[in-house]
């Protein structure tokens, strides 16, 4: 049904667990994954009274993100490969992570967007919103969410 699934991931415990969730869906479904990592843009300094100047160049924090990225995407594509699912990783700097997300499906030629939910309900969800709340309503690729 599904031959290729965009698995956004942050790196962080809940996006591992979501990761080797998606590996064994993937597999049973005998379909490809795509693992996704959207890097955070450069700060932009806040200059005046009590402000904290940042050392970190643009250069330096870009060097940094390209290297969290490609880390967390290795370790992504390796757990996939050990169970014998074929992968690949993609990577983009955005200031919007749901839109990159679905950028990604869609570059990618994805046919279900695979994510986790942190699972904020009530208010404190409709303030915070999440990223994948916003996928869910902006994107016209099928989104399973993982909990």
């Amino acid at each position: 049904m599904f031959k290729n699934i965009l698995v956004p991931t942050d790196g962080s415990e809940l996006s591992d667990s979501t990761v080797a969730r998606a590996i064994v869906f993937a597999k049973e479904a005998q379909a490809k994954l795509t693992f996704f990592y959207s890097q955070p843009d450069f700060p932009m300094p806040i200059y005046g009274e009590g402000a904290l100047i940042d050392p970190t160049t643009p250069e330096q924090f870009s060097r940094a993100a390209a290297a969290e990225a490609e880390a967390i995407l290795a370790r992504a594509k390796t757990e996939a490969a050990l169970a014998g699912v074929e992968a690949n990783g993609d990577t983009v700097i955005s200031e919007v992570p749901y839109e990159a997300i679905i950028e990604a499906a869609e570059r990618n030629q994805c046919d279900l967007i695979f994510m986790a939910s942190h699972g904020r309900r009530g208010l404190s969800g409709l303030l915070l919103g999440s990223e994948t709340q916003k996928v869910l309503t902006h994107s016209k690729i099928p989104v399973l969410v993982y909990r």
